[in-house]
């Protein structure tokens, strides 16, 4: 794909995110001032949709006195549209902001939590269904895989593919949401859901087996079928969830862009009210031996969808540093572990990636401050993180698998124990377990002997130029090292990756048009750390035509290995982008 159709993608994946939850609760009406009027308890109900697909009935009282005004029920205890639909929290905040927003509905925000919560409980997502696309609420930046180039037209055009998938809806309910989309937005047929050009008199005849239908009518084939809104995967969750009990001692490991692995706990404790938890969280990072000490509060949606805030207790200074992060985590149906993202940031493009599971009186093993070690090295001092480890530890209570003996136990404590490693000059290259007694870390880190290349994380990423009032979108890069794994070859599923290095970064020209100066103008990259950060938007006087300062760049990381005359490389590819004027997603369902 050309950068500037790149920039274009990915700007409007970003601007308008909620096009599909703009339009998907909107009340189908005959005019402007149907659609508009705010609900009357005097007016006349619109009888509710007939359908050959049975809906979820609604059973709350207040969900039926605050929406049955416009979405009436039927004698099933059915509500138009409401119960031909079920998707996650987010896709119900967004509906509710909307009916507020645009149709005057009175809600005390009391009353919107309680039917949010009702909402994602009763016509949610099962887990195995939520999972596919749970980058979107974690707010990661990933490059989509899109079935067809029409559907690409016919919907990522404007949002991300996983706006719609996060929906499961009837049939009749998908063709609704079309009509919707060409009475609110009338361009979008004529670009988007239709062929254009149409075919023209002397065209060539089109390969056979080729697909005739409008984008609109195979992206609807798609989604009816991929969002359908009867599911075994909801039948069985449905009978089989229940309350999450998750009070008490948690262990936290993961790591962040920028800042490596990082291990801690968090203290979980249910609040009276039995409908939220309030957290106690602190996490080290060894690679700079600082501490991340947090408290918050979170939400459990439909019994496994974590949803937390949390404020530092002594925020930083650095743009990277958090204050108020945002947790998005998938808790397992055991309720013994919990995983997913934290993050900040004015796009929330700093986070964490989090794993966590239940504490208990048995030793436990997180995981080891390094991540790889060079076959032939000695003397290697390593931390070992866990919780509950004994009194007493010998040399021999410690595994670190074939190849790599442990030398002595320099200290130790109940969740740290520092060890020096030899790593023999013959150990077979790959991943490691650590074992202490019968606990292990699995895959803790890995054993190489040479690197054969560099990745740079993420390998396409997107910044918001930024000022007054609008804030900066920065963006934190890693080199990631790699070996080429016992097929020699780059690129293979053998690949050995060897965790972040300490590159020295530099932008260098992504060469699109005659005279390109997108380098001089689009931000700065700090040499060390690998943060990206943007400049003001412009308009700019010292450039061409006065414009922004928005462009399109290579970031690239260098690395030298020790013992080598040679340095590994790699590069990223970096969009600078506008600020987002209009924000539409707001996410708050933490609590």
């Amino acid at each position: 794909m050309h950068s500037l159709d790149i920039l274009v993608s990915r700007f409007y994946s970003g601007a308008a995110l909620s096009l599909l939850f703009f339009c998907a609760f909107s009340v189908p009406s005959s005019s402007a001032q149907q659609a508009t009027a705010p609900p009357s308890s005097t007016a006349a109900k619109p009888s509710p949709p007939t359908s050959i697909e049975e809906g979820f009935p609604v059973k709350d009282e207040l969900v039926i006195s605050k929406c049955g005004a416009c979405h009436a029920p039927d004698a099933k205890g059915n509500m138009s549209r409401i119960s031909w639909i079920r998707t996650t929290p987010e896709g119900w905040e967004e509906a509710i902001k909307r009916m507020v927003r645009l149709n005057g509905v009175p809600l005390e925000p009391d009353d919107a939590r309680k039917i949010l919560r009702y909402l994602s409980d009763e016509h949610g997502l099962a887990p195995e269904e939520a999972k596919p696309i749970e980058y979107f609420p974690e707010h990661r930046m990933v490059d989509e895989k899109v079935p067809s180039e029409d559907i690409k037209r016919s919907c990522v055009a404007c949002h991300a593919l996983a706006k719609p998938l996060s929906w499961r809806r009837s049939a009749e309910d998908w063709k609704m949401l079309v009509n919707l989309h060409v009475g609110l937005y009338p361009t979008v047929d004529f670009l988007n859901f239709q062929r254009f050009p149409p075919p023209q008199p002397g065209d060539p005849p089109p390969p056979p087996g080729t697909d005739l239908r409008p984008p609109v009518e195979q992206a609807l084939a798609f989604l009816a079928q991929s969002g359908s809104l009867h599911s075994p995967e909801w039948s069985e969750w449905q009978a089989s969830m229940r309350s999450p009990r998750l009070a008490g001692h948690w262990l936290i490991s993961g790591t962040q862009p920028g800042k490596g692995k990082f291990f801690g706990t968090m203290e979980i404790e249910a609040v009276p009210s039995g409908e939220s938890f309030s957290t106690k969280t602190r996490v080290m990072f060894p690679a700079d031996r600082s501490a991340l000490t947090e408290t918050g509060k979170s939400i459990v949606y439909t019994a496994y969808a974590w949803r937390g805030r949390s404020i530092a207790d002594n925020a930083g200074t650095a743009p990277n540093d958090p204050t108020v992060t945002r947790e998005v985590m998938m808790l397992s149906r055991d309720q013994s572990q919990m995983e997913g993202r934290w993050f900040w940031g004015a796009y929330q493009e700093f986070g964490m990636d989090v794993a966590m599971h239940r504490g208990n009186a048995a030793p436990t093993v997180l995981g080891v401050d390094i991540s790889a070690l060079k076959a032939g090295s000695v003397g290697n001092e390593v931390r070992i993180y866990g919780d509950h480890f004994p009194a007493d530890i010998s040399v021999g209570d410690v595994d670190f698998g074939a190849g790599v003996a442990v030398k002595k136990i320099i200290s130790h404590t109940p969740d740290l124990i520092k060890v020096t490693v030899d790593v023999a000059g013959a150990a077979i290259p790959g991943k490691r377990d650590v074992a202490l007694q019968s606990t292990l870390a699995p895959a803790a880190f890995a054993v190489y002997d040479h690197i054969d290349y560099l990745k740079v994380s993420p390998e396409t990423a997107l910044s918001h130029l930024g000022g007054e009032p609008h804030a900066k979108g920065y963006c934190q890069f890693d080199a990631i090292a790699y070996a080429n794994g016992p097929d020699g070859k780059q690129g293979t599923p053998d690949d050995i990756e060897l965790g972040p290095v300490k590159a020295t970064w530099k932008l260098e020209e992504f060469v699109a048009t005659m005279g390109d100066d997108d380098v001089d103008f689009v931000g700065s990259l700090d040499p060390a750390s690998g943060l990206f950060t943007p400049a003001l938007d412009g308009p700019n006087p010292k450039r061409r035509f006065s414009r922004n300062n928005y462009g399109d760049v290579w970031v690239v990381a260098t690395f030298k290995p020790a013992g080598s005359d040679q340095p590994v490389t790699g590069r990223s590819y970096l969009v600078v982008a506008i600020p987002q004027y209009m924000r539409w997603d707001q996410p708050e369902v933490a609590k």
